[in-house]
């Protein structure tokens, strides 16, 4: 096959006409992806129609993030155009997840600095390190969305009411702990009021998400002796009384 017989592009032709470079396109080629079908008389590699529309496939599946090895199996057949696509959306679902956590992380490290509160770098280091070092047993239970979820929970009730919240369990639990040890009836007034603190708190936490309630007291069923000797949370009897005051509520 000669120049003559069909439309054809020289690889610096080629070049001008896309915007590529030719050290891209030697790529292409040194990779199989795209290489030239045609030769001219004096025995120059030619980029024939059909070279360009697979160049053209290629580029198009690369702006969809795809790497190059995964476009050669599709474009080989090896892979359907489907299967890869769904591939890649799970991707980039789990980028999205990943970036929503990332800028409730920044938003949290920005108010600080505004309000002066990150005057050291050991400050925003401990900052940090809150925000983003999640306890493995946490991950057991909240999915990367609940994650990042909460991240952004954390960013937009910001870091004096967290504080506050945090400060808040130690109290409540001792307080319905006296109340287990006095003998209180989960139905009376007293127990009421506690029951309505310790679920006003747990909103803070899920926020009335019903998948983060479930996953907060799966964690808590599965690890109750554990969170009670390393964190101070609430024993068994203390989550009876409040699950019985709620009953009597509702």
């Amino acid at each position: 096959m000669t120049a003559q017989d069909i439309r054809a592009w020289k690889i610096g032709q080629l070049a001008a006409e896309t915007g590529l470079t030719v050290r891209a396109l030697h790529h292409y080629d040194h990779l199989g992806l795209v290489q030239p079908s045609a030769r001219t008389d004096s025995g120059y590699r030619l980029y024939a129609e059909s070279d360009v529309e697979r160049l053209y496939r290629v580029l198009a599946l690369r702006q969809l993030g795809l790497p190059l090895d995964a476009i050669g199996r599709v474009l080989d057949g090896q892979t359907s155009i489907e299967e890869l696509l769904d591939a890649h959306r799970e991707y980039l679902d789990r980028q999205l997840v990943a970036l929503r956590t990332l800028r409730a992380q920044v938003a949290i490290v920005a108010a600080a600095g505004r309000t002066g509160e990150a005057a050291s770098v050991t400050h925003f280091l401990e900052l940090i390190r809150k925000v983003i070092t999640v306890d493995d047993t946490i991950k057991q239970y909240f999915s990367e969305e609940q994650l990042a979820q909460l991240a952004e929970r954390r960013a937009t009730l910001g870091e004096p009411a967290i504080a506050e919240v945090q400060a808040a369990w130690p109290r409540l639990i001792a307080a319905v702990q006296a109340a287990v040890d006095a003998g209180v009836d989960p139905a009376s007034a007293q127990a009421q009021e506690l029951a309505a603190e310790w679920m006003g708190l747990l909103q803070q936490f899920h926020g009335g998400d019903e998948g983060l309630r479930g996953s907060l007291y799966r964690m808590y069923a599965e690890n109750a002796e554990q969170i009670e000797a390393q964190h101070g949370g609430p024993s068994p009897a203390v989550m009876d009384f409040i699950k019985a005051a709620n009953a009597a509520r509702n």
